[in-house]
């Protein structure tokens, strides 16, 4: 009878010690959870702009209460297991949407970023051609006639040869659309009484500038593939 009495008492002792060890597991679990859905609240009351600049170190943050939240799981029994991962999937989403929006934000900058500075070195390009305010983004040649549209061609010309050197592939690709769309006035231009001798040097000009836009190009690309090898 004494032996059974100390048996069950040490059992006891020892079930103790594992609701115990089960209780202060599961205490660990709640206080790591909470510091990561608290974490994550705050940075939802964080303004778009203080996110995106302090955003490194708010995913560095996130990733180890992230980690933390989750490596007490797996002390956890199963349903203690099952109720706080829930909390920590609900956490984890509520991040992912901050998440994409201070993304979409940042991707949203870039491409204007680079947006802006394609249209400034198209707009350079243009400049440099035709001068200065003369042809826009929408690539209009209204301003062409029969009375300057040589002049234009020959500016164009001497232009591109003093520049070329400096093109981007890019560049070259701009240059063939400005100089299609300059074409595609002298067109109109013809039957508004363009006269044959302005348009005998058109052709002129038209001719030494074909096969040099097109070696050129090509030289371009080449160095550009080259350039991207090193």
């Amino acid at each position: 009878m004494k032996k059974s009495v100390l048996k069950l008492g040490a059992l006891s002792v020892v079930l103790l010690g594992i609701v115990s060890c089960t209780n202060k597991e599961k205490e660990v679990a709640d206080k790591k959870i909470d510091e990561l859905e608290n974490y994550i609240d705050s940075i939802a009351t964080l303004s778009a702009e203080s996110r995106q600049t302090n955003w490194d170190q708010i995913e560095a943050d996130y990733q180890t209460k992230n980690t933390s939240a989750n490596e007490v799981l797996l002390n956890l029994n199963q349903d203690d297991k099952e109720s706080l991962q829930e909390k920590v999937n609900a956490s984890n989403t509520k991040y992912n949407d901050i998440k994409y929006s201070v993304i979409t934000v940042k991707e949203s900058e870039a491409i204007m970023k680079e947006n802006n500075a394609n249209n400034n070195s198209s707009q350079l390009l243009r400049d440099r051609l035709f001068g200065a305010g003369k042809i826009g983004s929408d690539m209009s040649f209204n301003w062409v006639n029969k009375d300057n549209i040589l002049s234009v061609y020959e500016n164009f010309f001497e232009s591109y040869k003093q520049n070329k050197s400096d093109f981007t592939r890019e560049d070259y690709d701009e240059v063939k659309l400005l100089f299609e769309a300059l074409d595609s006035r002298k067109n109109t231009v013809e039957k508004e009484g363009l006269s044959s001798e302005d348009n005998n040097q058109i052709a002129s000009i038209k001719l030494k500038f074909s096969p040099m836009f097109k070696m050129n190009r090509i030289g371009a690309k080449s160095r550009e593939n080259q350039e991207a090898k090193e």
